[in-house]
């Protein structure tokens, strides 16, 4: 395996037999926990900031060498998308008093990136279907990203409010 399949295919998750999609999304969640304990919220997004500009690079490599617009190993835009979802919600989920907010947000991150990234609404589903390459890519699940982050906060301060 090339440095770049293992890249686009986030650590090999990609190359899952049955649902790449969730697992790639549900290890990318897992890391991005890991990081934003250990090392912080700004690593977290300095790493999905890198991987979105090196992702964008390599998928354009990618699709002109093999003439194959994004191949289904190709999961590393899903990592982005869920660490942006990921920091959105537990930022906000750390100023929530209630007990378990953290973990309600985690289980928001992926359910919320997951329902936009799917679905692909509005500008989300434009974005996948006319930009071409890598930028068309990485930017819908960057965006679907930015949206399941404000639906989960929105969930959040809504248990907040009405169940605490």
């Amino acid at each position: 395996m090339t440095l770049q399949k293992l890249f686009l295919s986030f650590g090999g998750t990609g190359l899952s037999p049955k649902s790449p999609d969730i697992i790639a999304t549900l290890t990318a969640l897992l890391t991005g926990v890991v990081i934003l304990h250990y090392f912080g919220m700004e690593t977290l997004f300095m790493l999905a900031f890198a991987t979105t500009v090196i992702g964008i690079l390599e998928i354009n490599k990618q699709e002109k060498a093999t003439g194959e617009h994004c191949p289904s190993y190709i999961v590393i835009d899903k990592a982005a998308g869920v660490w942006l979802t990921l920091m959105i919600t537990i930022s906000t989920a750390s100023a929530m008093t209630y007990p378990y907010a953290i973990v309600l947000a985690t289980v928001l991150s992926f359910a919320s990136f997951y329902l936009f990234y799917t679905w692909k609404p509005s500008t989300i589903g434009w974005i996948e279907r006319e930009l071409k390459g890598g930028l068309g890519v990485m930017l819908s699940k960057v965006l679907a990203g930015i949206a399941g982050g404000f639906l989960a906060v929105v969930i959040l301060m809504a248990v907040e409010k009405f169940l605490f």
